[in-house]
């Protein structure tokens, strides 16, 4: 039974640490969902994407949309910055709170 425990307690303390890894490889300021929904990084299906990465933004600027409750809702720039990683996929599903994008 001990050996069990220890076990689980070793898998348990070696997932935290790797979740810590992660979070130091990021770099620069995570953009967080503000709500539910479904990220879009175009305005249109066919068109251009609002950003991408290497992409410098201005706060307040249009960097994608999140569609909930089929209303389409423009998410800006909190900061101004160069965007280091989009982390969602156009179209996927977003909860709130979940990092978008990182800006350095």
């Amino acid at each position: 039974m001990g050996v069990v425990i220890n076990s689980l307690v070793y898998v348990f303390f070696y997932y935290l640490n790797s979740k810590e890894e992660e979070k130091i490889e990021k770099k620069g300021t995570p953009i967080l969902s503000p709500m539910v929904g479904t990220f879009y990084n175009s305005p249109a299906p066919n068109e251009k994407p609002f950003v991408e990465v290497g992409d410098t933004v201005a706060t307040g600027q249009v960097i994608c949309i999140i569609e909930a409750m089929k209303l389409m809702n423009e998410i800006e720039a909190e900061i101004s910055g160069r965007i280091v990683e989009i982390c969602v996929e156009d179209g996927q599903p977003v909860e709130f709170g979940q990092v978008l994008m990182y800006v350095e």
